[in-house]
């Protein structure tokens, strides 16, 4: 049987490259098509030397990866997605958008976080945006063509505070979110806060309390307890190559015990082949993650303040990024959902 053709555009990006990466073991798509507007005309191998005798395509036009390819990710900037998501669409294609343009439902979010407005109303109400954990059933039978993947930040953010807000066990009014990213989150295009002498023995926060990512975790956060929060949000850089850490701090309800916090994640997450929730005592890491689809979460109890720590790690370019876009890809084509992503997350 004729594997599935996937393309991708943007692939000289690091998530796109991951992308290619990641499917390259897919058992059942092969990568058919390459794009990237600064390399076009050169080998995605001669730009990526790691990939010779792996991936030795030629990167060619967007339009191009298009037509050639039953499904394409897109790993581009915000507000350049629309007209290549509507090509795919009009053709029956399934688009995998790995920007925001897809995200958010509200466009009013969409105009006060990045500062455009939908230039294809239409095809915004196609687009199905889907952590698998949470939002499963909006791929499985659906044949929708149109995906938002969600962000790193708020996929390590939803995965944690998923059980306990969706069991009402807290008072999201208290909530504090605390996260920390590799580099590879800000992209291969190389800012000042990036630049190696400025994030090497460095640490500090970035983009406090106006981070783009905000009104997706909100949303996210929103529909699961019913009534949208307010929360302070301030993500960190740290002088890594990749993973997330978010800390989530945020008061229990009265009465609610940790005995039976811990049952609602243990019950969320039992049978889920990503997420790991750790034994008492043990704190997710990055370490544990990098390279793998995983996300590891820990619990954290602190009586006197009656509040839950939450600790979520996840690979920013793996479960954060293409990762999860192939899981939802192959939730959309329904092939099992673990395929291509069963790779064990080094030890060291």
């Amino acid at each position: 049987m004729a594997k599935i053709k996937a393309g991708i555009i943007g692939a000289t990006g690091y998530a796109g490259l991951e992308i290619v990466r990641l499917l390259l073991n897919h058992p059942e798509v092969s990568v058919a098509a390459v794009s990237s507007v600064s390399y076009e005309g050169q080998t995605l191998s001669h730009i990526y030397p790691a990939l010779q005798g792996h991936c030795d395509l030629t990167l060619v036009k967007d339009t191009d990866v298009v037509t050639a390819c039953d499904v394409i990710f897109g790993s581009m900037p915000a507000g350049v997605s629309e007209p290549i998501a509507r090509q795919c669409f009009n053709a029956g294609k399934l688009y995998i958008d790995m920007g925001a343009d897809f995200r958010l439902t509200d466009e009013a979010d969409y105009i006060q976080w990045y500062g455009k407005k939908y230039e294809d109303p239409e095809l915004h109400q196609q687009a199905v945006y889907c952590i698998p954990e949470i939002h499963r059933e909006r791929l499985l039978g659906k044949n929708k063509k149109l995906i938002g993947n969600p962000g790193c930040y708020p996929t390590s953010i939803a995965l944690g505070l998923y059980p306990a807000v969706k069991g009402n066990a807290v008072d999201l009014s208290t909530l504090v979110i605390d996260s920390k990213s590799g580099v590879t989150g800000a992209g291969r295009g190389l800012t000042q806060n990036t630049h190696y002498p400025d994030c090497n023995e460095a640490f500090a926060p970035y983009k406090i309390a106006c981070h783009r990512h905000t009104p997706e975790i909100e949303q996210t956060l929103g529909e699961l307890s019913g009534e949208r929060p307010t929360i302070t949000f301030v993500p960190h850089l740290l002088p890594v190559n990749r993973g997330i850490v978010s800390t989530m701090y945020v008061s229990l309800q009265n009465g609610v015990g940790k005995e039976a916090v811990r049952e609602l994640y243990t019950a969320a997450y039992e049978k889920e082949p990503f997420v790991r929730v750790l034994p008492e005592g043990e704190i997710a890491n990055l370490k544990n993650v990098r390279y793998s689809n995983h996300c590891d979460i820990s619990l954290h109890f602190d009586n006197r303040t009656n509040r839950i720590i939450i600790v979520s790690a996840i690979d920013n370019m793996g479960k954060g990024a293409a990762g999860q876009a192939i899981q939802n890809m192959n939730l959309a084509l329904g092939l099992p959902e673990t395929a291509g992503l069963q790779a064990v997350p080094p030890a060291f």
